[in-house]
């Protein structure tokens, strides 16, 4: 249990505060935050895995888990279940924030704020849940050595990087948490050339228009007007019920919104409706995706995406939400300085649903990119963007008043994040001999290609 005073942080002073993150030392010792042994699971990795498919739909599993089973980052990607369930095993500081929940390298990239300008960051939230700090730090630690020695770096490289990154943390956490609150949760990276990685994620989204999205996935039918083509193994449209289950969802999709961006969407005509593949973690929820006008010469595609409880739920004492897309959007929010202008939520049938735009400048993280100095560069950033969300999201003078030491703290992570990645390693070997001996489907490679 963690230690808490009976008043809220808005009622105590500085060092109140500061205290209270210390006295949850005693709760989970910094010297303790590396501790992990695989083998004190109650069941294995694989089992865990397989339990975590409610509300999928079972005949996209096998795409799932192709994608899963090329590399063990991949795997990692998929199986945030299974981390779920390790880190709630073991004690945790108890210092709340919003979690993003599955940070990981390849869930930060460039995208359009509302007011026109890229940003570079984390960018999905389907597992965001409040929860302890050190949650989202030990996955975005771990994802950097898998995605490391996917890029081609040694061990000693990897462990760099992770130094970096906690560093890069618990210094921007200090930094911020002396700052007056809403100027630390304003706090955005825009622009950030030296980051490699970056600088060519944002060179992908500047070259990307809304006419991109139009080529990639629509054309004209008979009569001139745009409809979704189908891209194998990606997106294929949607008829009937299903097409008008999904049409009808805007109504409560468009309740969610506030008023000046309900006057937006109002002048937007809805053509035409697709089922799409998506990401790893997200494979076999349903994701939908709607085509619309306003005129000719105005596209917007709207991506209605699936949301299941998050994977980190059992295992949290925490605020119930009765819908998943809401707890999504709430949870994005307090996490981004900057969100999409028209996020909200709806619900088709008895299944929650995520509303964004799909959007149409997007660059992502590109494990080549992180060759040479590309994966420490990069660390130094996720330690920046995952602080400030946890900032916004939590108490920075509790935080603060925990970490105390960087250097026990990144020596902690360090450990941790060595470890976890050959357990997953050894995860992913278990899973592609599953996957040799039949116990586990999945389809042919081609098939499970792309975003």
């Amino acid at each position: 249990m963690a230690v808490r005073t009976k008043r809220d942080a808005k009622n105590l002073g500085r060092e109140e505060r500061l205290k209270r993150g210390q006295d949850q030392r005693r709760v989970l010792a910094r010297k303790d935050l590396g501790d992990f042994e695989s083998s004190k699971r109650k069941i294995s990795a694989l089992d865990m895995l397989l339990n975590a498919t409610e509300g999928r739909e079972t005949s996209l599993l096998p795409v799932k888990y192709q994608r899963m089973s090329v590399s063990p980052f991949a795997f990692f990607r998929g199986a945030v279940s299974i981390m779920a369930a390790d880190l709630g095993r073991y004690p945790s500081t108890g210092v709340q924030v919003q979690l993003c929940g599955d940070a990981h390298v390849q869930n930060m990239g460039c995208f359009a704020t509302p007011d026109g300008h890229l940003v570079f960051d984390i960018n999905d939230f389907d597992e965001t849940i409040a929860g302890p700090w050190e949650w989202d730090v030990k996955r975005m630690a771990t994802s950097l050595v898998l995605a490391g020695g996917a890029s081609g770096h040694g061990s000693q490289d990897c462990t760099n990087a992770v130094e970096t990154f906690a560093e890069s943390y618990c210094t921007t956490v200090e930094m911020l948490a002396e700052q007056p609150l809403l100027t630390a949760a304003r706090h955005i990276i825009r622009r950030l050339s030296k980051a490699q990685a970056v600088a060519k994620a944002f060179q992908q989204a500047e070259r990307a228009t809304p006419a991109d999205l139009v080529k990639k996935y629509a054309e004209k039918d008979g009569n001139g007007h745009l409809r979704f083509k189908a891209v194998e193994h990606v997106l294929w449209r949607v008829a009937g019920t299903e097409k008008q289950g999904v049409l009808q969802s805007l109504d409560g999709y468009r309740d969610s919104l506030s008023p000046d961006r309900q006057h937006l969407f109002k002048f937007f005509n809805e053509c035409d409706v697709a089922f799409k593949i998506v990401g790893t973690g997200s494979v076999a929820l349903r994701d939908y995706v709607v085509l619309m006008e306003n005129g000719e010469t105005d596209p917007l595609f709207l991506q209605i995406k699936q949301e299941a409880h998050s994977a980190y739920a059992p295992y949290l004492k925490h605020t119930h939400y009765d819908h998943q897309g809401q707890r999504v959007v709430e949870g994005q929010r307090r996490i981004q300085a900057l969100s999409d202008l028209l996020l909200g939520w709806t619900r088709i049938g008895d299944n929650d649903y995520l509303v964004r735009q799909l959007n149409d400048h997007k660059g992502s993280v590109d494990l080549n990119a992180l060759k040479g100095d590309g994966l420490k560069s990069l660390a130094q950033v996720a330690g920046e963007l995952l602080a400030r969300g946890h900032v916004r999201s939590g108490d920075p003078l509790e935080i603060k008043g925990y970490i105390g030491d960087v250097e026990k703290i990144a020596k902690g992570i360090v450990t941790f994040a060595m470890r976890y990645a050959e357990v997953t390693s050894n995860d992913f070997a278990e899973f592609n001999k599953a996957i040799k001996a039949g116990k586990i489907k999945v389809v042919e490679a081609k098939t499970a290609k792309a975003r």
